[in-house]
């Protein structure tokens, strides 16, 4: 396993290799494969972009995210224009299904309510508007109901973790009980830990999946 001083590193130069990032001031601290990030970025994407590249090391178990957002005492939107932009900017995807959504902002935080029956469609209400400028965090209280009644295939699920070039699905046991998933095992990075619960949720019917991957270092 990386010692923290060398994980710190390779974090900090993960996040520094990212485009918009190489003059942003972020702090990274690690300890036993805890990765907490702080400083001030100026928008809510680079937030967002720090976190990611940080949760792609191997070895990082966990990242906490302190980041401050500071948009300048020039720039300010106000919270009923930032709505707007929310609502405009799903009304053309046609993966968010705007009208079973609430959104609600206070001081340029955003937060998300409502019931969808995918997964897919709760992710992609978020992703749709984290570069909106003014934001400064999103609550994502979206809850995923699913309107099949079909039973779940552990097989489909196990087949869709294998065509995945990214995880090592030999080392990740399904476990079905009715329409809820359980993902038991080990992976290297939070994102393949992520991405085996993404999948999992793509299967029709998932009510829940309960994501008990461990991540561990090579």
């Amino acid at each position: 396993m990386k010692k923290n001083t060398e994980l710190a590193s390779v974090v900090n130069n993960a996040i520094k290799w990212e485009r918009s990032m190489h003059e942003t001031n972020i702090v990274v601290a690690l300890k036993d494969g805890s990765v907490t990030l702080s400083g001030t970025v100026d928008s809510y994407y680079k937030k967002n972009l720090a976190v990611r590249a940080a949760k792609n090391v191997i070895g990082v178990k966990e990242v906490i995210d302190l980041v401050m957002i500071n948009y300048g005492n020039s720039f300010k939107i106000p919270d009923t224009k930032i709505a707007k932009d929310v609502l405009s900017t799903w009304r053309y995807n046609w993966e968010v299904p705007n009208n079973q959504i609430k959104v609600k902002v206070a001081n340029g935080w955003v937060n998300l309510e409502g019931e969808v029956p995918w997964k897919y469609q709760e992710e992609a209400a978020e992703k749709a508007i984290k570069n909106l400028p003014g934001i400064k965090g999103i609550s994502n209280l979206i809850k995923v109901k699913s309107e099949s009644t079909d039973i779940l295939e552990k097989k489909d699920i196990e087949n869709a973790l294998k065509r995945n070039w990214s995880i090592n699905s030999v080392d990740i046991k399904v476990e079905v009980q009715q329409n809820n998933v359980k993902l038991k095992g080990l992976v290297h990075s939070l994102y393949q830990k992520e991405e085996a619960g993404r999948l999992a949720w793509n299967a029709p019917g998932v009510r829940s999946v309960a994501n008990e991957l461990a991540v561990i270092d090579v």
